[in-house]
């Protein structure tokens, strides 16, 4: 029963964060960028980084201390367990960076009106969300496919 709880947690909280990245990278970023001067363009991801990392800390929380007790409960993971925790544990960290380091300086550009300082802030940030989305795909066809080829 807590497995099926702990799955459940953890698909939820990947749901949320991967869902998020992709819908802003793919569908929110192409057009704020061709329909939005840059103020606008940064004031706007500036408000939906605010509401995006409102959900996207508690769904890493959920992710790490799911996929830490299902790895309990397994005793010695597959590897393809391993090579996923150790993908997310580095989107993690990549998230970490995002939030501390480059939404910091997005959010001090925006509020000084520094347009240019926040047109860097906001590049880092793509490359390293771009980043994190194609880990995130891979870690989840990891996640799918690794136990077909642990059988």
């Amino acid at each position: 029963m807590m497995m099926i709880v702990a799955e459940f947690l953890h698909i939820l909280g990947i749901t949320v964060w991967i869902g998020g990245m992709f819908f802003a990278y793919m569908a929110l970023r192409p057009i704020a960028a061709s329909v939005l001067q840059p103020p606008q363009r940064l004031q706007l991801w500036n408000g939906v980084f605010q509401k995006f990392f409102f959900w996207v800390w508690p769904s890493v929380l959920l992710i790490l201390a799911s996929g830490l007790y299902m790895m309990a409960v397994i005793g010695k993971p597959p590897i393809y367990i391993m090579v996923m925790a150790t993908l997310g544990i580095v989107m993690m960290l990549i998230f970490g960076h995002v939030f501390f380091a480059g939404y910091k300086r997005l959010k001090r550009a925006v509020a000084a009106a520094d347009w240019p300082a926040g047109g860097m802030a906001l590049g880092q940030i793509r490359m390293l969300v771009g980043v994190n989305l194609i880990l995130g795909l891979v870690t989840l066809a990891t996640g799918a496919l690794g136990p077909l080829f642990s059988m």
